[in-house]
């Protein structure tokens, strides 16, 4: 439930942008982004790097196209939402907050929090992150800069990069236990 709350902005993003304006995407996406948030909060619990900056990443870019009058590709527009999302990611990183630390923090008891593990399986997961990021952004500068490449190549390569980032994000916290608890035991 909480990685369908954490990408439905992303969801709700991609998917207008199948039928309708990119202006129309990104506002629908802020407006998302700001629900999830509500949602946190009601629910007692932080507001998250990530979804703040989402939020204003989306609504920034779509008061930039609304006011510019600017018409940008379906490509271009995904690659700026990339781009702003690596940026986060990479932000997270550089001040010591790798951003899937508050998720993982609210999901884990408070024994497996202050593990030595947890913020180094959290550095790494969030690097897996960035790389998918990184992935989709080339994936979507290959469609605008290669002509007769078909739109559905980037979409592919988008789809594979965050469907490997999800399962690793599940995956590599119960390899991370594991691993110690072999080392524990030896």
């Amino acid at each position: 439930m909480a990685t369908l709350l954490i990408l439905a902005p992303y969801g709700v993003f991609a998917s207008l942008m199948l039928v309708s304006s990119a202006t129309v995407s990104l506002f629908a996406a802020a407006a998302v982004s700001l629900a999830v948030i509500a949602h946190d909060v009601l629910c007692g619990r932080s507001v998250k790097m990530l979804g703040a900056g989402s939020a204003i990443l989306f609504a920034g870019l779509g008061a930039c196209l609304a006011l510019t009058h600017h018409v940008w590709s379906s490509s271009a527009v995904k690659l700026a939402v990339d781009a702003g999302i690596l940026a986060i990611a990479l932000a997270s990183l550089a001040i010591g907050k790798p951003f899937t630390l508050q998720y993982a923090r609210e999901m884990s008891d408070a024994k497996t929090a202050q593990l030595p593990d947890f913020l180094t399986a959290n550095y790494v997961i969030t690097w897996a992150w960035a790389l998918a990021i990184v992935l989709m952004m080339t994936a979507n500068a290959l469609v605008i800069y290669v002509p007769g490449l078909p739109l559905w190549t980037g979409l592919a390569i988008a789809f594979a990069a965050r469907t490997t980032a999800i399962y690793f994000t599940r995956w590599y916290p119960e390899y991370r236990k594991a691993k110690s608890a072999a080392a524990g035991i030896s």
